[in-house]
């Protein structure tokens, strides 16, 4: 199984909580405590999610913590929303980043179908044995 630094999902992800961190630099005082620090903490979850999931080693555990990153990716896109709304940042940020996020988001699905794949693929192979075998007994 590779490291989760192997992976593009993840690299992604830590460039997109050093922009998250940068961007929201120039928030209002009055938000640091508010609306930065949620940014700031769904933005790094994602990546997080990612190495823990991997970590843990199993396919059912790294589904898991994929789809945590994937809630994070989500509640990260509606505080853009609401950043742009609000004011905070301009058009212009908020589409870059929105794009940096919805190419994320693309690849996280992407490897949740993967990982789910593999987990059926294993449970067949394992349904197959366990007939196999009985039909040797």
């Amino acid at each position: 199984m590779q490291s989760h630094k192997e992976l593009k999902v993840w690299q992604y992800a830590i460039d997109m909580a050093v922009e998250i961190q940068n961007v929201t630099r120039s928030y209002p005082k009055e938000e640091i405590f508010g609306m930065v620090s949620q940014m700031r903490r769904a933005a790094t979850s994602i990546s997080m999610n990612i190495a823990e999931g991997y970590a843990r080693g199993t396919d059912k555990e790294i589904l898991h913590f994929l789809y945590i990153a994937s809630g994070s990716a989500s509640e990260l896109d509606t505080q853009l929303i609401l950043s742009y709304r609000f004011g905070f940042i301009d058009a212009e940020t908020n589409s870059r980043l929105s794009e940096q996020l919805t190419i994320i988001r693309k690849m996280l699905n992407s490897l949740i179908t993967s990982v789910k794949a593999r987990i059926t693929n294993e449970k067949v192979y394992q349904q197959n044995n366990k007939t196999t075998k009985q039909q040797n007994n």
